[in-house]
């Protein structure tokens, strides 16, 4: 099935189920889950062509959940954060096949994780509101260059939002308008690349069901947190994002982990 054995097939279709239900209830992680466990019996490329179709299609949804007008604002309030992303998104794309990706994942993974570590810790980072555009244009740019490169935009947003202490469903809402057009945007960049093709293309399209089904779910379980449990989650989250993109730095730069 889709050059997998059944076992590593219906292995991504229980992780993809995960991944949803995770995004479903706090917005985010759902391609650093499937990256993470599908690059261990796929390549790196391989993985990242997978999360594409599942990912782009999640966020649409997560995005009009409200409807359409409260994602257009959501646009237009973040709109320095997207920009940048959208800009440097495809310009990093082609180094995909060309920066190590265990460079990434750690420059990527310590910074995150102890942001998330220092936040959890009960020390406070608010960005006061002067600030804000610099920060907004900085952040984009950090994730544009990991979107292209490692399919992972995302963890600079999150900080990004927590430190300006954004309510929860805007949380939610920004998240899924930001990785929706960054997710297009690497849609189309990868179809130049050759990650996603005729070959990787089906398995992405088949991930995209178990994405939806998980989702659901974790709308349920979205719906039923306030706001200190969703930031509460939200953070423990991000540390274990944020070791386990180190973990992996450390897998694919041969060290023991």
């Amino acid at each position: 099935m889709f050059g997998l054995d059944p076992f590593h097939f219906w292995t991504a279709i229980a992780v993809t189920v995960a991944a949803g239900f995770v995004k479903g209830a706090i917005g985010f992680a759902m391609p650093i889950i499937m990256v993470s466990v599908l690059g261990s019996f796929l390549t790196a490329q391989q993985a990242l062509a997978a999360v594409i179709l599942p990912v782009l299609i999640t966020n649409i949804h997560q995005a009009l959940r409200r409807g359409w007008r409260p994602a257009w604002q959501a646009v237009l309030d973040y709109r320095w954060h997207i920009g940048a992303l959208l800009v440097v998104i495809p310009l990093s794309a082609g180094l995909a096949t060309v920066v190590p990706q265990w460079l990434m994942y750690g420059l990527l993974g310590l910074p995150i994780t102890a942001y998330a570590l220092w936040q959890l810790a009960g020390r406070s980072m608010v960005i006061p509101v002067r600030h804000r555009r610099g920060v907004e244009i900085g952040s984009g740019i950090i994730g544009g260059l990991y979107g292209g490169i490692a399919g992972i935009w995302g963890p600079p947003l999150i900080v990004l939002l927590l430190s300006i202490n954004a309510p929860k469903e805007e949380q939610m809402r920004v998240q899924g308008v930001v990785f929706f057009l960054g997710a297009a945007i690497l849609t189309v960049a990868h179809l130049q690349t050759g990650v996603l093709n005729a070959d990787s293309l089906p398995f992405s399209a088949i991930l995209v069901i178990p994405a939806v089904i998980g989702m659901a779910l974790g709308y349920l379980a979205h719906d039923r947190l306030d706001i200190v449990q969703f930031r509460r989650w939200t953070l423990i989250l991000l540390t274990l994002t944020g070791l386990n993109l180190i973990r992996r730095a450390l897998e694919l730069g041969g060290l023991p982990v």
